[in-house]
Order: C-alpha cells, then sequence, then structure tokens
C-alpha cells in the first residue's frame, strides 16, 4: 500500500547524511516552493532526503545561495 502525504520540508525527519545539512528555515521554505515547480507531481522522501544528502550543490543553485558560502558554515 502507498501512503501519500504532504508535509513541509521544516518538518521532514531527515536521516543519515541529510541530517547534517545546513539550509535555514527560510532556504528550506524557498527550497520547497522550488521542488514543487520542478516536481508538480511531488517526491518520494527518499528522494527528498537523497536531494539534501547528495545534491546540496543543486539545492544551493536553486535558491541562488553559492556553494562555497554554504559550506563555511
Amino acid at each position: 500500500m502507498k501512503v501519500y502525504s504532504e508535509i513541509n520540508l521544516r518538518n521532514f525527519d531527515f536521516w543519515s547524511g541529510a541530517k547534517n545539512h545546513s539550509f535555514t528555515y527560510e532556504e528550506l521554505e524557498e527550497i520547497q516552493y522550488q521542488l514543487e515547480d520542478i516536481y508538480p507531481d511531488g517526491l518520494e522522501d527518499v528522494q527528498i532526503n537523497d536531494l539534501f544528502w547528495f545534491e546540496e550543490e543543486f539545492l544551493c543553485e536553486l535558491i541562488g545561495l553559492k556553494y562555497k558560502k554554504y559550506l563555511k558554515r
């Protein structure tokens, strides 16, 4: 059985390496807005977690944040 739910990224329960992201609440809101535009059908929880674990540079680009600046946090 598949269960779908709508959740705000600020309340998403990240796991493994994705738990260590350094995005602020405001940045999470902007990332959520951008991802909703790119993926209008939504993403599975594993896909979201993998973006924050392995694709932080892409997420920074989405919101106009310099990746090197992000890494210095």
